[in-house]
């Protein structure tokens, strides 16, 4: 295994979404709808807004492991006084590669670009198999976490 990390392009877009949407399906996610056409816009537009960046493994020619941070930014709060605040995501590893420090790095490179763009803080909606890792990173569990959401 010769893993190597290299920035996401438009090039890896496509596997990048469709690993995207098997890591959902992973985690749960039974909708039935065709969300590759969303992920691609959102993409698209962020990368080349600079406010999407995701860091990728990569063995040969195989895409392994996938991150991604979004930069967003809120009103100053004392936590967060810039508002300029990290939304990590996409954090994925191919079964096959799992346990061997893979997501480790993807994580350390996308917080490094978190902290140049300037956050404050990076948040993250955890998976059950995900907490461990960034308890280990150092990330703190917020239990006010809730979410509102609009039926169609």
């Amino acid at each position: 295994m010769a893993i190597h990390y290299e920035k996401l392009t438009k090039k890896e877009l496509d596997t990048f979404i469709e690993m995207r949407i098997a890591q959902l399906r992973e985690e749960g996610a039974t909708e039935q709808i065709d969300l590759k056409p969303a992920l691609m816009d959102y993409y698209n537009r962020h990368m080349a807004e600079g406010t999407f960046v995701s860091w990728l493994a990569v063995d040969g020619e195989r895409i392994v492991g996938t991150s991604g941070m979004s930069f967003i930014e809120k009103p100053p709060y004392f936590g967060c006084p810039n508002g300029k605040i990290g939304l990590l995501s996409s954090m994925f590893t191919n079964k096959d590669y799992r346990r061997q420090g893979i997501a480790k790095e993807l994580l350390t490179r996308v917080v490094n670009e978190a902290k140049e763009y300037g956050c404050n803080v990076v948040q993250i909606t955890a998976s059950d198999m995900g907490v461990l890792l960034y308890t280990d990173f150092g990330f703190v569990k917020n239990g006010n976490f809730m979410q509102y959401k609009f039926e169609k």
